[in-house]
């Protein structure tokens, strides 16, 4: 990389011949001027300097990432080196340690930072690289730009497949299906559970519900029925495309007059003359990906009253399919629908397992939709103690940096304490779902699981608090930096309410106890 002595920089002070100096290197921001989001003149008071505070002061750190490498020029020379020659990079040595990213005091699971683990093998290490290298590329700088547009790019579902991972959040990876190459070298009978937690928890990392809804959560609830009780030939008709990223497909169960109370839900499914369809009718609302989805997996009525009454269906976006964007406080970039179903015709080819044993399907497969939200916002709530842990080594106030008041290192403290508690259950439970077959998971999880996740759906809300107030007034304003923290910390009913409201969670969670006890 060329070099440039502080003095040559200096002499880049005005508009049209703008240098600056962030981080030691140096950046030709001549062209950017027109186009900087605050005006040129903040630029140019720091023109031919050292703007590096200041930068930091105004801009969150996914920013340099994603426009640095075009403006980028050179580094600043150290002293009486200004007209040497770059000098030949040294070797550098390979870590001895067994750590892994930034090392960021809590910011990572500990496994991540030195501690020994019985839970991961080298392929889980493999993996973790692989995945955190395409979402700091891929994702991590246009979080804020795919929120703020309400969608992602089509592309992104794409790559997330050829990079080896996408298929991976439906469970245990669907070779049939999805072919066997995987990122970091798994083989697929070494795909696990483990596996999917960390492939959910580094995407995470981008602190967009919004991005992460949209690009996994459609796929990871509207699938797993059809994988599990579909037909062989819708099978084969259906999955191939969603899990290569080439079609979308989303869960309808909720609608509005039904919620948490799925055996009350009205729309219906009645069958024509000739026996050959189903005649749909009915709205479903807040449906994660609704709006962008060419499948639809809904539940239906299709008998009487009650649970037994439900089935469920594969509906093709076409004609009496309409989808209208909610507006909603947080996910934005999910694509959240409200969707409606007018005398749509519905193949009986279509029906996913047995008429009127729908619920069952459903019931079946909360557990690991609750399960993934405990490993989201477990993360989300990690990404608020990580971009406050930086921001209070940078952020200065009465003449010491934030670090140094006590009264932040105890925030950060209590945030800590509950993030690392919630990963530990996390990875016990993992581990059951690994180990335990179906018929014991379904017997000895529930309960604990609708427990973990109000546990961390609190945890997230405490330290999404939290940070907001150690961020103060840049988390009231979204982008920059505190770009993370204030869309977190909308999005936190986004995790209470789905999947199951943290109230009918507990409840939940004692009332599988009282079974499972011999009082």
């Amino acid at each position: 990389m060329k070099t440039f002595s502080v003095e040559e920089v200096a002499k880049h002070n005005k508009a049209g011949d703008c240098w600056l100096i962030i981080e030691n290197k140096v950046y030709d921001v001549s062209s950017f001027l027109s186009e900087h989001p605050g005006g040129q003149k903040v630029v140019l008071k720091v023109a031919g300097m050292d703007a590096t505070k200041q930068f930091n002061n105004l801009h969150g750190p996914d920013i340099l990432p994603k426009w640095g490498p075009k403006l980028l020029i050179g580094e600043v020379a150290k002293p009486g080196s200004q007209t040497a020659p770059p000098k030949k990079q040294e070797n550098v040595k390979p870590k001895t340690d067994n750590t892994f990213g930034e090392i960021v005091a809590f910011g990572d699971p500990n496994w991540y930072q030195g501690w020994n683990s019985l839970y991961y093998k080298d392929t889980h290490r493999k993996f973790r690289a692989a995945v955190r290298e395409f979402v700091e590329k891929e994702i991590m700088p246009y979080a804020f730009e795919w929120d703020e547009n309400r969608s992602l790019p089509k592309e992104l579902y794409r790559k997330a497949y050829q990079a080896g991972w996408l298929p991976g959040v439906v469970g245990l990876w669907p070779t049939e299906y999805a072919g066997d190459k995987i990122a970091g070298g798994v083989k697929p009978e070494e795909f696990d559970h483990f596996h999917e937690l960390i492939l959910i928890d580094e995407v995470a990392r981008c602190g967009s519900g919004g991005v992460l809804w949209g690009l996994l959560e459609g796929l990871q609830i509207g699938l797993p029925p059809v994988l599990k009780f579909g037909s062989k030939e819708l099978r084969q008709r259906v999955a191939p495309q969603v899990l290569r990223g080439e079609k979308l497909i989303c869960l309808c169960i909720t609608e509005p007059y039904a919620g948490s109370d799925v055996a009350s839900i009205q729309t219906t499914a009645t069958l024509s003359e000739d026996k050959k369809h189903y005649i749909l009718n009915g709205e479903k609302k807040w449906i994660t990906n609704g709006m962008f989805a060419d499948y639809f997996t809904v539940a239906v009525r299709t008998g009487g009253e009650g649970a037994k009454g439900i089935s469920m269906l594969l509906v093709e976006r076409g004609p009496g399919v309409t989808t209208k964007q909610m507006l909603c406080s947080g996910v934005w970039s999910s694509g959240t629908a409200y969707v409606t179903f007018e005398d749509v015709q519905v193949p009986v080819e279509n029906l996913i397992g047995q008429e009127n044993e729908g619920f069952k399907y459903i019931v079946q497969n909360f557990n690991h939709e609750r399960w993934g939200f405990v490993v989201q916002a477990n993360r989300f709530a990690r990404v608020c103690i990580e971009e406050s842990f930086k921001y209070a080594h940078k952020r200065e106030t009465f003449g010491k940096k934030l670090i140094e008041h006590p009264v932040i290192r105890l925030k950060l403290s209590h945030m800590a304490r509950q993030v690392e508690a919630t990963h530990a259950w996390l990875e016990n439970v993992t581990l059951q779902m690994n180990t335990l077959d179906k018929q014991q998971q379904a017997t000895l999880l529930a309960g604990p699981i609708a427990l973990m996740k109000a546990q961390a759906t609190l945890t997230f809300e405490y330290c999404a608090r939290e940070a907001a107030q150690i961020f103060g007034g840049l988390s009231y304003s979204r982008g920059g930096q505190g770009e993370k923290i204030e869309r977190l910390y909308r999005e936190v009913r986004a995790y209470a309410i789905p999947g199951g409201s943290e109230e009918i969670m507990l409840d939940l969670s004692i009332r599988q106890a009282m079974r499972l006890s011999k009082l």
